[in-house]
């Protein structure tokens, strides 16, 4: 399905509307963010959306917010109402959606959660949330209760509280930041971050969580691998579902990650209709070796509202890791895993 796997034959997509914008401009993370596009409307002027997409967007009302970046979208094909990675990004009628199994809190963050936006489901970690912002909302997303405050939730991370908790708990040595996406934080809190986690001395080992890398690589400048470069051994998993999401542009913001020291991981959910077939994974884990990032996570989709219609049985899951087995290297292969509101992750044996 995809024979051009070799990075050489990667493309940068067409610009459309935006191509009288200024390279400048366009390399620019903050240009790309100011330009976001937020509603029915705006996409409306670019695409032509189906009545599923439509509906979606009253569905997703209130549930969570709506943004796609001028560079993810000219990789979307409009053209094309199966595209994988518009279903990501665009709401549909399902989110409306919700079965008894689903909840806001599938994985009961809430309930490990000791200081807003800090939670210690196990022994030696803990997670901390640091934004509820994000580039674009992935439409399963698990913190969608307090994503962009879509809700009404009112979510406001302390950061503060955060840090003096994992000061006090000396069986705290892994720290994993994530959010929102943590790499929406400017320099200087990214940096007066990791600083804070150094200077507490059982502390061994800092994880970021970002899907920046994907919806938004200008994100990742000289200054910011300078910033990880001085800290040093720090540990970023990305988030990519699609071969399509593997671009040049992707591969050469992982590849300054990598040269500033980062070790570089990938997790994905597996979704219907994006990534629920051999062929599309081994495309996927075969393009992200060649950007220098081991897959580590292959995800359940957890039950969050309205994800019903994204989700595959495990069995699905299972078949995947099976076929990629034996043909292909064994870097290539990630765990399956499932997230579980009691056990906390789980690997699903296949």
């Amino acid at each position: 399905m995809y024979p051009q796997d070799n990075r050489k034959n990667w493309k940068s997509h067409d610009r459309g509307i935006w191509s009288s914008v200024p390279e400048i401009l366009w390399n620019d993370w903050n240009w790309q963010l100011r330009n976001r596009i937020t509603s029915r409307a705006e996409l409306e002027k670019i695409m032509t959306l189906t009545d599923d997409e439509r509906a979606g967007f009253s569905a997703a009302e209130n549930r969570l917010a709506f943004a796609i970046t001028p560079y993810f979208f000219t990789l979307l094909d409009c053209a094309d109402p199966a595209d994988p990675l518009r279903r990501q990004v665009i709401p549909r009628a399902g989110e409306g959606v919700f079965l008894p199994e689903e909840s806001a809190d599938p994985i009961a963050e809430e309930k490990f959660s000791p200081v807003p936006g800090l939670v210690h489901r196990y022994p030696d970690r803990v997670l901390l949330i640091s934004t509820d912002r994000c580039a674009c909302y992935c439409r399963y997303c698990t913190r969608s209760r307090l994503v962009s405050n879509a809700r009404g939730y009112d979510f406001h991370s302390n950061i503060s509280g955060a840090l003096r908790y994992i000061s006090t708990h000396a069986e705290v040595r892994d720290v994993l930041i994530s959010g929102g996406d943590c790499l929406l934080l400017s320099d200087a809190k990214i940096d007066e971050l990791l600083t804070s986690l150094r200077a507490i001395p059982h502390v061994e080992f800092i994880r970021l969580g970002s899907r920046v890398p994907v919806f938004l690589p200008q994100r990742i400048t000289p200054e910011l691998c300078a910033i990880f470069k001085k800290h040093g051994n720090v540990w970023l998993s990305i988030h990519a579902n699609h071969p399509n999401e593997c671009t040049p542009e992707l591969a050469d913001a992982l590849e300054k990650l990598a040269l500033a020291g980062i070790v570089l991981g990938n997790q994905s959910v597996l979704l219907r209709g994006v990534n629920d077939d051999p062929a599309t994974m081994k495309s996927l884990v075969h393009r992200l070796l060649q950007m220098r990032v081991r897959p580590y996570y292959l995800y359940a989709c957890d039950k969050i509202n309205g994800s019903a219609h994204l989700r595959v049985p495990l069995e699905t899951g299972r078949e995947i890791i099976r076929e990629l087995r034996g043909n292909t290297t064994g870097y290539a292969i990630p765990r399956f895993v499932m997230d579980t509101p009691d056990r906390g992750k789980i690997t699903i044996e296949c």
